[in-house]
C-alpha cells in the first residue's frame, strides 16, 4: 500500500450537513481498500481564478494509505460528484 494525499475543492454554497456527508462518503470509500490517516477541513478560501462560476471554495485534505488500483475509482467518484469543483490525488514519497 502507498501513502497518498488528496485535496478537494468543494462548492462554497454547500451546507454544513452536506459537507459532513461528503467527508463521510469519501472516508468510507477510501477505507474500503485502504486506511484514512487524517481528514482536515481547511475552510473556505478564495480561488486564484474562477472555477465553474465560483470565486471561492471549501478545501478539504485527506491523508491516506491505499492500493494503487483504488485511486482510479476514487477519482471517478470525485468526477461525478456535483459539489466537487476540483480535486487532486498525489502519491507521497516515503524515503
Amino acid at each position: 500500500m502507498n501513502k497518498y494525499e488528496s485535496v478537494i475543492i468543494i462548492n462554497p454554497n454547500i451546507e454544513e450537513a452536506g459537507l459532513k456527508a461528503l467527508e463521510e462518503k469519501f472516508t468510507g470509500l477510501i477505507n474500503e481498500n485502504g486506511k484514512v490517516e487524517s481528514v482536515e477541513n481547511m475552510g473556505k478560501k478564495r480561488l486564484a481564478y474562477e472555477i465553474k462560476k465560483n470565486k471561492e471554495g471549501i478545501y478539504m485534505l485527506f491523508n491516506f494509505e491505499a492500493n494503487p488500483d483504488s485511486i482510479a475509482e476514487l477519482e471517478r467518484v470525485y468526477r461525478i460528484t456535483d459539489d466537487i469543483i476540483k480535486f487532486i490525488v498525489v502519491r507521497k514519497d516515503v524515503a
